[in-house]
């Protein structure tokens, strides 16, 4: 286990090599079973990247695929750790039961609720304006920094005590109560902003969480030192919080694309550049991508190109070579065997941009496919090049 270090794949089976009780705190944002789709291009514009937070198999497989990520999180936190987990009303009810399953419904700390604002509200329902995060110890004896996260008291308060000589009173059968130099306990509810648009914090990460919000989890569960763990650290908000706070990290996440955002993001903050640790990058690793994952290593990595600003409204293009190479069109099919189809599809789209030369890539292609590429050509000096994953 590397810490200060970003793992790119599956968390789960990159967590089955951390050892046992090696973790001081674990944040996690998981997929919220919202079945939303979200595509975004990042804010240099090269890449695209797509958020499918669907289940076809319903909550139940929602919590199957959960389940054994939890376990592997309660394995190898420590004895003194806290775990965050991060949701929202999709299923929060749902992983609420299964975190006491696993971590004891006796060591529920807080249900916190993250309050914010938003624009636009449903006409029959009350504005869904808040997430929830659970907050589990391991045992009994757990790590709790209150004057690191005290809040400052309303003005309501403080005009209450204002009369009292060294804000000190006498309250009945209290004794004596004053306020604290350093501020009050925090709630179990949180009242912080989300990113806005414009924000320069903002990446373009539909659910990118805010720094302040990340900051405040790690100073009242961690101290300086301490490792800290986001095994679904998206753009890395976990990862940056820690960083600053002095405390030695690790990310993972399944998305080649959000691992060089991270890498990238860090490395502008903070002048560090992180070890990226993956697995071998051969053709079994490119067939498990998601697809526009794939997109990306096809047309950025391996053309050094920059991908359709189009998204899915394509037309058969997925990206352009660089335009100090011709700008040349670029489609990407993560599928075998190839068709004519393809080709033809691709051909009107060579029209429609006046290129008279593109790119198709896929796992393999039929014999129309070549049949076609040759047909084109010869006619009418289209050149579209065929190559396959392997190559």
């Amino acid at each position: 286990m590397e810490v200060n270090a970003i793992y790119e794949g599956d968390n789960l089976e990159i967590l089955n090599k951390f050892p046992d009780n090696s973790i001081d705190l674990i944040y996690l944002d998981p997929p919220f079973f919202s079945n939303k789709h979200y595509e975004v291009i990042w804010n240099d514009g090269a890449e695209i990247r797509a958020f499918q937070d669907r289940w076809r198999g319903g909550i139940e497989h929602y919590t199957s695929w959960m389940e054994p990520r939890l376990r592997e999180c309660h394995r190898i936190l420590k004895e003194n750790g806290t775990i965050y987990l991060h949701c929202d009303w999709h299923a929060n009810a749902h992983l609420r039961i299964l975190m006491d399953k696993i971590f004891g419904g006796n060591n529920l700390r807080n249900e916190i609720v993250w309050c914010y604002r938003g624009a636009g509200y449903p006409k029959k329902d009350f504005g869904k304006r808040h997430d929830t995060i659970f907050r589990y110890s391991k045992t009994g004896k757990y790590i709790f920094n209150l004057d690191e996260v005290r809040e400052g008291y309303a003005e309501a308060t403080k005009e209450r005590f204002k009369h009292y000589i060294g804000n000190v009173r006498k309250s009945g059968d209290f004794g004596i109560q004053k306020l604290n130099p350093l501020g009050k306990q925090p709630d179990d509810w949180w009242e912080i902003q989300p990113i806005a648009p414009s924000s320069k914090e903002r990446l373009g990460y539909p659910t990118q969480k805010p720094l302040v919000l990340l900051e405040k989890i790690i100073k009242a569960s961690s101290n300086k030192g301490d490792i800290v763990l986001d095994p679904f650290c998206g753009c890395g908000t976990t990862l940056v919080a820690s960083e600053k706070l002095k405390r030695r990290w690790i990310g993972i996440d399944v998305s080649p694309t959000a691992c060089k955002l991270m890498v990238k993001r860090l490395r502008q903050e903070f002048s560090i550049t992180p070890k990226l640790i993956k697995g071998t990058v051969d053709l079994r690793y490119i067939k498990k991508l998601p697809h526009f994952e794939f997109q990306n290593w096809v047309v950025v990595d391996k053309f050094l190109g920059n991908v359709s600003r189009t998204k899915s409204g394509d037309f058969g293009v997925d990206g352009l070579t660089p335009q100090i190479t011709g700008g040349y069109p670029i489609q990407v099919k993560q599928s075998e065997d190839v068709g004519r189809n393809v080709i033809d599809n691709f051909e009107t789209a060579m029209r429609r941009l006046k290129k008279n030369k593109g790119y198709v890539v896929a796992f393999s292609f039929g014999k129309g496919a070549y049949e076609e590429v040759a047909r084109v050509k010869n006619q009418e000096g289209l050149n579209i090049i065929l190559r396959t994953v392997k190559e």
